[in-house]
C-alpha cells in the first residue's frame, strides 16, 4: 500500500509541540531535518510509530526523521504545507541547530572554528620551531648562524601574528569582514606597540596613552587569544548592525570606519586591560603555587596549564622561568610542569588518532599529537582535544600526576623556552632519566584514560538498531532480480560501511563498494527515482518494482555538491551501464569523509530474501539477488 505523504506530515507535526517549537526544516537524500525549540517537547516515541518514519533520532542539535530516498521529499513538501514553514537549506538547518545548542557549547564552538583553518599553519610552525630549537641547544655553533636565523624567523612567524590569523579567522565565523578583522589583529601587535613578550624586559616606564577617561599602555598583545576573538566578535556586531543603520550611499566609507576606529578603540581601553589585569594574577597565582610543598602546587598547575593555554597566557610563563634561573640555585622548575602538561595533550590527542575512525580527525590529531610532542600544544588543543572536552580532561589529569612526580624527583632546566621532547636539551644532566619517566607517566595517563572515556559521537538512533556483524554470507541464488555493482571496487556487507544508519539497515538492505574508480553507473534498466541537490545520490526503479538507492560516500552532504556531477536527472529512462555520477575521490578524501559507494534496496522488506556477494568486483559484477 502506498504511503499517504501528506498524513505522513500531519503526523509527524502533531508529535512536535507546535509550530512554535519549530524553528527549521530542511531535508538530505534520506532524511527530513529539523530544528526545534525544546526537544522535551517532542514525543519521539510517538514519531517513531509514524508510518513511513524508518527511525529518530537526534544529532548535532537537529532533530532527523529516516523517511528513505524517493519518499523524504515528498514528505518534506507536505510538511512544509502543513506547518505553513519555508524551505531552508541544509546549511541554514545546521546554522540554526547550532544557535539553539547551549552558551558553553556554542562558545567551544566557536573556539574550535576559528582554530580549525588555521591549524595547518601553527602545525607547520610548531613543528619547525621546535626542530629549531632543539638543534640550537644541541649545536651551539647552529644557533648563531645565518640558517639559525633563517628558519627560526620562518618558524616563529605564525605564532609571531598569530592574533592576525585569529581575527580573520574569527571574523568569518561571526560573519564580518576578514580584512577588516586583520586590521584589528594587525592593530593589537602593531610594531609601535612594544611586544607583549618583551615587556618585562622593558626598561624604563612604559609609554602610556591618555584617550578621554582611559590610561591606556602602548603595549602589544603577541601570544594571546581571549582578547582578540572577543574584539572580532565586537566588530562583526557592529559592523552587521551598521550596515542596516547607515545608508546604502555612505556605507562603504562610513561602515568600515566607525567599526574599526569603534572597536580598537574598545579593545586597548576595556577588553584587553582587563584581559591584562586578569593575566596578572594568574601568573602571580602560578609563581605562588610552584613554592607549596609536597607537590601540590606543581599537581594543580600542571592541571590547569592547559586552560591558560586556551586563555592565551602561557607564552608569559617565560617571565617566571626567567625569574627562577636568575633566583637563588639557577633552577628552572617550572619547565617539567609545562613538560608534564604538554605531553599530556599529546597522549590525549593520540590515543583520539589511533580510535577514531574519521579520516578528518585522524588528519588533525595525528601531526597535532607530533607538534604537542615537541612542546606546541595548540594544534592539539584547540584543534582536537578542547572540542571534544573528555580528552581535554583526561590530559589534564596526565598532566597533573606528571607534574607531581616531577615535583618530587626535584626535576630542573637550565634554560627555558622548549619543552617534552626538545626539553632534553636543557634538563639538568643528572635528571634526564626522571625526566623521561615524567613523559611516559604523563603521556601514557592521557592516552590510556582518554582512550577509556572517549567515544565517537553516534547517533542514539542508530546505536539502538545496530545488529551483529553476519559471520558468513549465503549463497549467490541466480534468481531474476539482480543488483549489478554500479562501480569497479571492493564489495562489503552493510554491517561494515562506515555509517550507522547505512549498516543497520534502517534504510534497507544492501552492500558497499569502496570504489577503485570515480565514475557510477547504472545497475540495471529502470528509471530515476530521485537525485539530491548535492548531486551525490540517486535513487532508481526497476522496471519490475525494486527501489534502489546509491549513495556516494558517507555524509558527503555536507560538501555541498563540491566533487559531484550528477548526468542524470528524476524522471529519466536508464539503461545499465549508463553513467549516473561523477565524483572526486581525492576531494571526498580532503574532506575527510569515507568514499564507500553505498547500494542499498530500499523496499528490501517486500521480498523474502536477499542476499550479495562480496570481495573484489567489476562493473556490473552481479552484487544482490533478491526474490
Amino acid at each position: 500500500m502506498a504511503l499517504d505523504y501528506k498524513k505522513c506530515a500531519q503526523e509527524i507535526f502533531s508529535h512536535l509541540g507546535g509550530r512554535e517549537n519549530l524553528v527549521s526544516a530542511a531535508h538530505c537524500a534520506t532524511r527530513l531535518r529539523l530544528v526545534t525549540v525544546d526537544n522535551s517537547k517532542i514525543d519521539m516515541k510517538a514519531l517513531e510509530n509514524v508510518d513511513g518514519v524508518k527511525g529518530v533520532f537526534s544529532s548535532n542539535g537537529q532533530l532527523q526523521l529516516i523517511l528513505g530516498t524517493g519518499v523524504v521529499n515528498k514528505v518534506y513538501d507536505e510538511f512544509l504545507a502543513v506547518t505553513g514553514m519555508t524551505a531552508a537549506t541544509k546549511d541554514e538547518v545546521k546554522a540554526a541547530a547550532a544557535a539553539a545548542q547551549p552558551l558553553p557549547q556554542r562558545m567551544v564552538k566557536a573556539m574550535g572554528d576559528v582554530f580549525v583553518p588555521i591549524l595547518p599553519a601553527i602545525v607547520a610552525s610548531g613543528l619547525m620551531m621546535g626542530l629549531v630549537e632543539a638543534l640550537g641547544h644541541a649545536i651551539p655553533s647552529f644557533a648563531g648562524s645565518d640558517w639559525y636565523g633563517f628558519l627560526d624567523l620562518v618558524s616563529a612567524t605564525a605564532f609571531a601574528y598569530l592574533p592576525v590569523l585569529i581575527a580573520i579567522s574569527a571574523a568569518r565565523v561571526f560573519g564580518g569582514n576578514i580584512f577588516l578583522g586583520g586590521v584589528i589583529g594587525l592593530c593589537m601587535i602593531h610594531s609601535g606597540l612594544i611586544n607583549a613578550w618583551s615587556v618585562a624586559g622593558y626598561e624604563g616606564a612604559i609609554p602610556t596613552w591618555h584617550l578621554l577617561f582611559f590610561n591606556v599602555q602602548q603595549v602589544g598583545y603577541q601570544g594571546h587569544v581571549i582578547p582578540v576573538i572577543i574584539a572580532v566578535w565586537l566588530m562583526c556586531q557592529l559592523e552587521k548592525r551598521l550596515h542596516k543603520a547607515v545608508p546604502e550611499t555612505i556605507d562603504l566609507f562610513v561602515t568600515p570606519l566607525v567599526t574599526v576606529l569603534t572597536t580598537v578603540f574598545l579593545t586597548f581601553t576595556i577588553i584587553g586591560p582587563i584581559f591584562s589585569t586578569a593575566e596578572t594574577y594568574v601568573l602571580n597565582f602560578a609563581q605562588w603555587l610552584i613554592t607549596v610543598g609536597f607537590g601540590v602546587g606543581s599537581l594543580l598547575m600542571g592541571a590547569i596549564y592547559p586552560l591558560t593555554v586556551v586563555c592565551g597566557l602561557h607564552h608569559m610563563y617565560n617571565i617566571i622561568e626567567a625569574g627562577l634561573l636568575a633566583g637563588e640555585g639557577g633552577m628552572n622548575i617550572w619547565m617539567p610542569i609545562a613538560s608534564a602538561a604538554n605531553f599530556a595533550q599529546c597522549g590525549a590527542c593520540l590515543a583520539v588518532a589511533l580510535k577514531s575512525k574519521n579520516a578528518k580527525t585522524k588528519t588533525i590529531a595525528i601531526p597535532s599529537a607530533l607538534s604537542a610532542a615537541l612542546g606546541i600544544t595548540e594544534p592539539a588543543i584547540f584543534g582536537v582535544n578542547l572540542r571534544m572536552m573528555k580528552p581535554l580532561i583526561c590530559g589534564m589529569i596526565g598532566g597533573a600526576i606528571g607534574a607531581m612526580f616531577g615535583a618530587f624527583m626535584g626535576i630542573g632546566a637550565n634554560a627555558y623556552g622548549v619543552t617534552g621532547i626538545p626539553g632534553f636539551l636543557i634538563v639538568d644532566s643528572s635528571k634526564i632519566l626522571p625526566y623521561a619517566i615524567l613523559l611516559v607517566i604523563s603521556g601514557g595517563v592521557a592516552f590510556v584514560l582518554t582512550w577509556i572515556v572517549w567515544k565517537e559521537d553516534v547517533p542514539e538512533a542508530a546505536k539502538a538498531s545496530e545488529t551483529p556483524k553476519a559471520s558468513s554470507l549465503p549463497a549467490i541464488d541466480c534468481q531474476p532480480g539482480a543488483v549489478y555493482a554500479p562501480v569497479s571496487g571492493t564489495v562489503i556487507p552493510s554491517e561494515e560501511i562506515p555509517d550507522d544508519t547505512f549498516a543497520a539497515g534502517v534504510l534497507g538492505q544492501g552492500v558497499g563498494i569502496q570504489p577503485s574508480e570515480d565514475v557510477v553507473v547504472c545497475p540495471f534498466d529502470g528509471e530515476i527515482s530521485s537525485v539530491t541537490d548535492t548531486h551525490h545520490a540517486v535513487g532508481v526503479a526497476s522496471p519490475d518494482g525494486m527501489e534502489l538507492l546509491i549513495h556516494v560516500g558517507v555524509d558527503t552532504v555536507a560538501m555541498n555538491g563540491d566533487g559531484f556531477q550528477c548526468l542524470v536527472q528524476e524522471g529519466q529512462q536508464v539503461k545499465a551501464g549508463e553513467q549516473l555520477i561523477i565524483f572526486d575521490r581525492a576531494k571526498i578524501a580532503a574532506a575527510g569523509h569515507p568514499d564507500v559507494v553505498v547500494v542499498l534496496v530500499t523496499n528490501s522488506d517486500d521480498y523474502e530474501n536477499l542476499t550479495i556477494q562480496t570481495g573484489a568486483c567489476k562493473t556490473l559484477d552481479q552484487v544482490i539477488q533478491v526474490k
